[in-house]
Parts: structure tokens; C-alpha cells; sequence
């Protein structure tokens, strides 16, 4: 058994302390093994789980996913000090110094009105530091790691900021038929259907933006229709005798055309 002081109530300090032990050799066998790559996808569902969190307006169970996510943080940041590289403080340290280039209108004489406003100079601070010298190059530094939609939707907006975008709607939404047409054709002649198919999602994003729709959040949404329609289709066929596997895909369609309509 480690050395550990027990208390009531525990600061950030105890939760680095906490993490140095388990990876201690005579830590937790699973804790002191793992790597960046080994936990990556922990990193990404606590993550979804937060935000979760925050749709539900669950209050208690915010508090617990933040806890988790911060644990993620503490964790990959320990395993950079056993090597050597940095700290949880440098992390600290380089989120803080960033804030405070990116907030010149708060730590310095910048004066900016509107959140519009802050938003571009942030963006303006961001391409600096990482010396990005043309809109490509931040298109470019997206993270791949993102949900797709959300990726396009984001290179998207880099886009516009050079003014290569429909003025509305409308031209997205004939943009999104031509690509739609593209894949019947690769369809029919059986070639460059994944990239055709690419392209068509990318143009639906293209018109959710322009119609100030979160992609994510509709795409989520239909799932969620999908799912509860496709319950409803299982009781109506279970008060019939049958399993849904059971019936032809008509009768399906008009169980699924039953439950819609219940909406």
C-alpha cells in the first residue's frame, strides 16, 4: 500500500499527486503502462461525455465529466514529465501566456466592442503564432481527429473569410443537387463513388452553415428520430405476433410510415 494522506476534501495538487502514484512502480498495474496512443480514445469519449453533459443540463453529472476530462489532461501530461518534455505546469503556463496574447483588448490597449470583433482579432493572434502566412495553411491546420462535419464546417468558414462563398442559401442548395448528380454518375459507372460521396456530405454542410444549422446537432437528430421511430416500428410488430425481422420490407416501410405519422 502507497504512502497516501487521506482528506475530506482534495485540490488539484492531490490529483497530480494521486496520478504520480498510480504510475509509481508500485502503482496501479493498468495506470503505470499506458501511453498517448493507449488512452487516446478515453480522451475523446470523456470529451463527448462532457458535452453530453452539458446538452442534458444534468448539473451533477457535469461536474463528474469535467472531473473525468481533467483526469485525461493530468494523465497525458504526467506521462510527458517521465519523459522529461513537460509538466502539468507548463501546460498551465502555456494556456495562461496564450489567453493573455489572445485577449489584447483585456491584458493590453486594444479596444474592441463585439464578440465579431474579438473573434477575428483571436484568429488574427492564432495565424501569428503559428506562423501561418495564408488561409490554406490554417485550413490546413484543422484537426483531422475532429468530427468530419464539424471539420468541413470549420475549413468552410476559413473560406469565407476570402470571400470564396454563395452570398446565400440558395446557391448551396443547387451546389448540394449538382454533387448529388455527380454520385448517380460514379454510381452507374462504378468508380470514385467514396470521393463523389465526400463531396456530396461536404456541400449538405455547406448549406447547413449557410442556413445556420449545426450539422452535428441535425445529423444527431435524425438519429434520434431514426431510434425512436424504429421502437415504435418493433412494438406495433410485437402486438402483431411477429418479430420486425419477420415482416417484408413493405410491410416495414408502412410500420416506419406509422410511426412517423405518430409525431
Amino acid at each position: 500500500m502507497v504512502n497516501f494522506q487521506y482528506k475530506e476534501n482534495y485540490g488539484l495538487e492531490d490529483l497530480l499527486a494521486i496520478m504520480a502514484l498510480l504510475r509509481s512502480e508500485d502503482g496501479c498495474p493498468w495506470d503505470k503502462v499506458q501511453t498517448h496512443q493507449s488512452i487516446r480514445r478515453d480522451l475523446l469519449e470523456e470529451a463527448y461525455e462532457t458535452a453530453d453533459a452539458i446538452d442534458t443540463g444534468d448539473v451533477a453529472n457535469l461536474r463528474e465529466e469535467l472531473g473525468d476530462l481533467l483526469l485525461q489532461v493530468v494523465f497525458h501530461a504526467r506521462i510527458e514529465q517521465e519523459r522529461g518534455s513537460f509538466g502539468f505546469e507548463d501546460v498551465c503556463d502555456g494556456i495562461c501566456k496564450k489567453l493573455i496574447r489572445r485577449h489584447p483588448h483585456v491584458f493590453g490597449k486594444l479596444e474592441l466592442d463585439t464578440p465579431e470583433q474579438v473573434l477575428v482579432t483571436w484568429d488574427e493572434v492564432k495565424r501569428q503564432e503559428k506562423d501561418q502566412r495564408s488561409n490554406g495553411e490554417a485550413m490546413a491546420s484543422v484537426a483531422r481527429a475532429m468530427p468530419a462535419l464539424w471539420r468541413a464546417e470549420k475549413i468552410q468558414k476559413k473560406a469565407r473569410k476570402d470571400g470564396f462563398d454563395w452570398p446565400d442559401w440558395h446557391g448551396a442548395r443547387d451546389k448540394l443537387g449538382e454533387e448529388i448528380a455527380e454520385l448517380d454518375h460514379a454510381i452507374a459507372a462504378g468508380e470514385r463513388i467514396e470521393e463523389e460521396l465526400g463531396d456530396v456530405l461536404a456541400a449538405a454542410v455547406n448549406l447547413a452553415r449557410l442556413l445556420d444549422v449545426d450539422p452535428e446537432k441535425a445529423l444527431n437528430g435524425s438519429s434520434d428520430r431514426f431510434i425512436r421511430r424504429y421502437g415504435r416500428m418493433e412494438q406495433f410488430a410485437a402486438e402483431e405476433g411477429k418479430a420486425l425481422s419477420q415482416l417484408t420490407l413493405d410491410q416495414q416501410e408502412s410500420l416506419w410510415q406509422r410511426a412517423k405519422g405518430e409525431e
